[in-house]
This record gives C-alpha cells, sequence and structure tokens, in this order.
C-alpha cells in the first residue's frame, strides 16, 4: 500500500452548522493549516509551527471556509477565535488527519519508511534531555516525519491538557499527578532549592527553611508549571503564607532574577548557570519529577512510539 500526493477526503463533514456536500473535496493542507490557527490563535504563529508562509496560511483558511461556505474564524483583538461553526469541524478535522496518521502507519514497511507526524510539547527553557540531539538523529533516520514542537504559556498543566484533547502526541509532565488516560515515563528528577543575590543576608548559610523565608518576597514560575503546584502545597501543608513579587514563563529566569537581588526563588535546581548564592532547603519538598506523558486510551502512531522511545532512551542515568 503507498499513498502518493496531495491525500483528499471527500467533504462528508456531518455538522450541525456545515451542511454535507459531497461533491467537492477538502485537501487534508487546509485542514492542517485549520487545525494549527486554531491552536495557536493566529496565523503568524500557526505558519511557524507549519514552517509555511502566513500568506499561504491565510489563503487556506479562505478556500476552506469557502469550500465549506461558512466562516470558521473571528477575530478578537488580536486572536482568532473559532466560530460556531470552527468549533463543530476541529473534532473532525483532527480524527480526519488522525486517519490519515494511521493509514501512513499501515503504509510503512519498516523504520526507514516512517511517515506521518508527532507533535511534541516541550520546555525551552530546561535541557531535560539532549532534546536536540535526539531530534536530529531522528530526523536523520526518518526524514518523512514531521516533529511539530510546541510549548505552553500556562507551564505544564497546559501541555498536559493539550495532550488530553489531542493537539499534542507527546509531553512533558511535571505534574505532581496526571489525569486517567495518560501515562507517563520518567526522565528526570530535580530537587528543590533556595537562591538569593550574593549578597542577601542568608547568602552565607548552607540551608534555610521555608518558615525564615516568610517574609521575603519570592519570585516563582506562573501558576501551573509543576513546581509550583509542589510548592505551593508544601507551603500549605506547613501554614507558610508567602508574597509573590514577580512570575516568570521559566524556572531559569526565576534564578536569574533571584540572583539579581529582586527576591528569593526556591524552585528546582536545573543546573542553570547564575552568580548568586544557592542555599538548601530544610524542609521535605517532593522533587520535581519530569516524565515523558502520552495517552494511553488509544494506540499511538509508529512515528509517536518510535520518538517517544528515543527520548527516553536519551535520559540520563
Amino acid at each position: 500500500m503507498v499513498l502518493r500526493g496531495a491525500y483528499r477526503v471527500q467533504r462528508m463533514l456531518l455538522m450541525a452548522t456545515i451542511d454535507p456536500i459531497d461533491t467537492q473535496t477538502v485537501e487534508t493542507r487546509l485542514l492542517e493549516q485549520f487545525v494549527a490557527v486554531a491552536a495557536e490563535g493566529g496565523v503568524t504563529r500557526a505558519a511557524e509551527r507549519l514552517w509555511a508562509a502566513q500568506s499561504t496560511v491565510s489563503a487556506g483558511i479562505a478556500s476552506l471556509e469557502r469550500s465549506l461556505g461558512v466562516r470558521l474564524f473571528d477575530r478578537t483583538g488580536r486572536r482568532l477565535v473559532l466560530t460556531t461553526a470552527g468549533e463543530d469541524l476541529l473534532p473532525h478535522a483532527h480524527a480526519v488527519l488522525d486517519a490519515l496518521d494511521r493509514m501512513r502507519d499501515l503504509a510503512t514497511v519498516d523504520d526507514a519508511d516512517l511517515r506521518g507526524r508527532v507533535r511534541l510539547g516541550i520546555f525551552t527553557s530546561m535541557d531535560i534531555v539532549d532534546l536536540t540531539g535526539v531530534l536530529r538523529r531522528f530526523r536523520q533516520r526518518h526524514p518523512l516525519v514531521a516533529v511539530e514542537l510546541m510549548t505552553s504559556p500556562t507551564g505544564t498543566t497546559g501541555l498536559v491538557q493539550d495532550l488530553v484533547a489531542g493537539r499534542l502526541d507527546l509531553a512533558y509532565t511535571g505534574l505532581p499527578s496526571v489525569p486517567a488516560g495518560v501515562v507517563v515515563e520518567p526522565l528526570r528528577e530535580m530537587p528543590f532549592r533556595v537562591f538569593t543575590a550574593a549578597d542577601h543576608p542568608l547568602a552565607g548559610r548552607r540551608s534555610v527553611s521555608l518558615s525564615e523565608l516568610a517574609g521575603e518576597p519570592f519570585i516563582d514560575t506562573a501558576h501551573g508549571f509543576g513546581n509550583r503546584l509542589i510548592l505551593d502545597a508544601a507551603l500549605d501543608r506547613l501554614g507558610i503564607r508567602r508574597r509573590v513579587v514577580a512570575e516568570m514563563n521559566d524556572m531559569p529566569a526565576v534564578i536569574r532574577f533571584a540572583s539579581a537581588g529582586l527576591g528569593v526563588g526556591v524552585v528546582p535546581d536545573s543546573g542553570v548557570r547564575h552568580d548568586g548564592a544557592v542555599l538548601e532547603l530544610e524542609d521535605e519538598v517532593d522533587p520535581l519529577r519530569i516524565g515523558l506523558a502520552m495517552r494511553s486510551g488509544s494506540e499511538p502512531n509508529r512515528a509517536t512510539r518510535t520518538l517517544a522511545r528515543d527520548i527516553v532512551a536519551a535520559r540520563v542515568g
């Protein structure tokens, strides 16, 4: 079984707001563009994700809207949001693209012929594994597989939500627990430490307790990050209230700001270089356990399974 050229799907998408038209077809590339714009909230980021020109994606969305006879997006400020028709179309578009991935899977004779796509949710600020090396070798062995890298402004919580919703195939997670239907392969474990400026009054000590830090201004990651969830739970357990003066979208930024004297940071030690002081934490706080998550309810395609195997094989220790 060999798949050649653009795979086209008969327009049989039965939805409340879109009438079925049997005589026309929709190219899957238009569905891919539609799904990307829906996920990214705009044409610019969708084009970057698809490695395409913005004009190509804009034209594709316009073509799809003409074919279906409905408007799929409304503009709200600087974002594009789905109309009711767009919301109806989205799960069907995902289903078509997933079915195509499975067909490509069946057409694959061996790993050298591996095809399809893998959507991987990552943390850009931490080297959980040597991901660039993994992806370079993966692309050399499987040049027909498209790997899409995605992030979330709400950290690991957003990545896992995207995984459960089917917008990702694999995702890094640092959540203390994951929803039903998600399995996690451990990758890395990082203990919490206290980061301060080199001239901070506590800088000369080897360790400190959370109760001693209660009056300090804190720098931390935003809500939704796994480390924030773990530390907040520990503080609640100890009955400690704190004042967070700045929230960052990555842990290295927390360490940099704390080292600059803008507050104290209590985050996992990821090995990032800094010019401040680091202290051991005297309280028992669970370490941040980073793993690779995937859905357990359905069999992933071979490309996803292969990339997951390569990432897990690259973990240290």
